[in-house]
């Protein structure tokens, strides 16, 4: 990756010189685990093992699909109203 002028982006290490791009380690860091909390709560999957690839895929999807209806129906929704 070097020779193609690739650069891995990662937190600086004790002692080492901020690295490049280290300003979007916070925020996106964040982001990231708050989303992974909330997939493996709303998807259960530590708790129910898949008993095929096929079958864990598809329950995967079928609740993002309606986590993300869910939350376009929010945003559409004005507020204050029911």
């Amino acid at each position: 990756m070097g020779q193609a002028g690739i650069e891995l982006l990662r937190p600086a290490r004790k002692g080492e010189r901020t690295r490049p791009g280290a300003r979007f380690f916070k925020p996106w860091r964040q982001i990231i685990e708050s989303i992974n909390d909330i997939l493996k709560g709303q998807l259960d999957l530590e708790l129910r093992s898949g008993r095929t690839p096929a079958g864990v895929i598809a329950r995967v999807i079928q609740r993002l699909l309606a986590m993300t209806t869910a939350i376009r129906h929010n945003c559409l929704r004005p507020l204050g109203g029911r």
